[in-house]
């Protein structure tokens, strides 16, 4: 084994932008880039890669305030500065939706590679245009794609690649779980996601990861039949104002996948859990089914199906849950965010394209689009193959 102190080093400089919001500080900074930073990224060749957060944001106090509890030299308001800073090696992006595309437009443009959460952009067209310009810089694109690295899915994947389904016939999907409004407990979400204006919306937040779940999973989305609803009209931010909630809180969605299979997923901030785990995925086959949530999966084949019988007259005395089996990790799954982050900076050091990129959030974008043309519409629309 490569000693630490005399292996080779390179130090990747990593500009973070929106690491005062739940998500860009809880998961990337704290749950990923400063665990690296304490252990350094160790490639196949021995060289251990040193990992330099730079704190990116809008509330000078915030950054502040992080920078000190973390012990992080550099923080900064100047998002433009650092852009055009040639010692960053990589732009990360966890901003509002509404400013993404503009930041990581200017980034690309600057040479940076881009790592960033979803969706990539308010409009198809920018998201299409974001995959174009990274291709024509030669620039390392990566988009956040976390639940194909968490436990649950990595198993449920295992199991289709085993063939163990046989014919995959349906997908079920369940997420969501109740989101104060904010008067009386403070909500758990920031208020902008419940307004359209300020790129809102359970849709826009949660079908980009449907699609590449779907994709990782069981193959390519062909069509959406979707309706999404406001089901709380008012809402409060988090300065305990009253503001009229614009954007959908909930989703309910058909999706038919090659090979004649069909995925349906609900989505809603509106709902209350009972379920094992905020979001559930079932997959059923002709030689077994399997649930799946973040962590754990649970399967039944043909031959230990049992045989339920309908009989509205007498109470169920079948135990359903027990009949399932767990289905092991059969391996240490670091968290997901992390070992996607380590993937992505292996391939910027590589110089290789991520298997994630800004094709497969355009996707994303694509298909909440049509999800909401569907649902204005009452129809059911294709997906059409998009290309660069």
């Amino acid at each position: 084994m490569t000693n630490k102190s005399t292996a080779p080093r390179r130090t990747l400089r990593i500009a973070m932008n929106g690491v005062t919001g739940r998500m860009g500080y809880r998961q990337h900074l704290v749950r990923s880039i400063l665990p690296l930073r304490e252990t350094g990224l160790r490639l196949d060749d021995g060289t251990l890669v040193d990992v330099e957060p730079i704190l990116v944001g809008r509330n000078a106090d915030r950054l502040a305030e992080l920078a000190a509890l973390h012990e992080v030299p550099t923080w900064t308001t100047d998002a433009a500065a650092v852009i055009a800073d040639p010692s960053i090696d990589v732009y990360f992006d966890a901003q509002v939706t509404s400013r993404r595309a503009a930041a990581l437009t200017a980034a690309i443009k600057a040479g940076k590679h881009i790592y960033t959460e979803k969706p990539t952009a308010e409009t198809l067209e920018e998201a299409i245009e974001l995959a174009r310009l990274a291709q024509n810089a030669g620039v390392v694109a990566g988009v956040v794609h976390d639940k194909l690295y968490l436990p649950g899915l990595v198993k449920l994947r295992r199991l289709v690649d085993e063939g163990f389904f046989g014919r995959i016939l349906s997908m079920r999907g369940d997420f969501g779980y109740w989101v104060f409004e904010g008067d009386g407990q403070p909500a758990q979400r920031p208020s902008w996601n419940y307004r359209a204006e300020d790129g809102g919306g359970i849709t826009v937040d949660m079908f980009c990861h449907w699609n590449y779940v779907m994709e990782g999973i069981l193959g390519p989305v062909r069509s959406v039949t979707a309706k999404a609803v406001t089901q709380i009209p008012v809402r409060w931010d988090e300065n305990g104002r009253e503001y009229a909630a614009t954007a959908d809180d909930a989703a309910y969605g058909i999706f038919e996948i090659d090979g004649g299979i069909i995925a349906q997923i609900n989505s809603a901030w509106t709902v209350r859990v009972r379920r094992d785990e905020l979001v559930e995925f079932q997959v059923d086959g002709t030689h077994g089914s399997a649930v799946a949530g973040l962590r754990n999966c649970v399967a039944q084949h043909r031959s230990s199906t049992p045989k339920p019988v309908w009989n509205p007259d007498l109470p169920v005395t079948e135990p359903f849950r027990d009949q399932w089996l767990d289905v092991p990790a059969n391996a240490d799954l670091d968290n997901g965010f992390k070992l996607q982050w380590e993937e992505f900076l292996r391939d910027v050091i590589a110089e290789r394209p991520h298997r994630f990129g800004l094709l497969s959030a355009a996707r994303g974008v694509q298909l909440a689009e049509l999800g909401l043309q569907s649902s204005e519409r009452g129809m059911r629309l294709e997906v059409p193959e998009i290309a660069l």
